[in-house]
């Protein structure tokens, strides 16, 4: 695919997702699957190496959780390759977004792309979940196929504000996770339609505190 027909397919997903973007996101996001697809050749970035796939793959999916995500400051915990962060942080320019992984050139890869497409609103930080504490905690924390929920919870629950969230992005739904989750948090699941893994179930599932619990 073109570089023009990568824009123009990540906007007729945005699209079908009942979503905008902002002037010249679409070109951006295209230029991070192009220079992912080029990393790849070099370096296990990713599963999916046809840009096409990409779309629905890695941007639409990754898009799909913006009407979840909860106050101004985000942290994408085992980003990976850059994934839900770095098409958020896109198209969310008004958020701040930290992108976390313990993989020395993945990481690498996030920070090339912060550079490349000047996001501003954007961070990548090498370190382990359950080994960082910055300074400020975060409004969402969110986790794209990283673990099981309970051990979600272990190594990210330190990382949210009191009043913040956990979102698990998962493919079924995922009902022995949630059998096992502890008695103090509580949850919301919501499936997603993700345009280009319409035969994929995907669901997002909100974890709070219960009021009571400690933050």
């Amino acid at each position: 695919m073109t570089h023009d027909e990568l824009a123009g397919a990540i906007t007729t997903g945005t699209i079908t997702l009942k979503q905008s973007l902002p002037a010249g996101a679409a070109e951006k996001l295209a230029t991070l699957l192009e220079e992912l697809a080029r990393w790849g050749q070099r370096i296990n970035l990713t599963a999916i190496r046809d840009l096409s796939a990409m779309v629905g793959g890695h941007i639409l999916d990754s898009l799909s959780v913006r009407p979840h995500l909860h106050g101004e400051d985000i942290l994408d915990v085992g980003t990976g390759a850059g994934f839900p962060g770095l098409p958020l942080a896109i198209a969310e320019p008004q958020r701040r977004f930290e992108l976390l992984d313990s993989h020395g050139k993945k990481i690498g890869f996030v920070r090339h792309i912060i550079a490349a497409l000047e996001l501003d609103n954007a961070s990548a930080v090498k370190s382990r979940a359950e080994d960082y504490a910055p300074g400020d905690r975060f409004d969402t924390v969110i986790a794209r196929a990283l673990t099981a929920m309970p051990r979600f919870i272990e190594l990210a629950a330190h990382l949210k504000r009191e009043d913040g969230v956990l979102l698990a992005l998962k493919g079924k739904y995922p009902t022995e996770e949630l059998d096992d989750l502890p008695d103090d948090w509580e949850y919301t699941v919501t499936e997603l339609k993700v345009p280009g893994l319409e035969s994929h179930a995907r669901h997002i599932v909100a974890l709070k505190r219960r009021h009571g619990g400690a933050a």
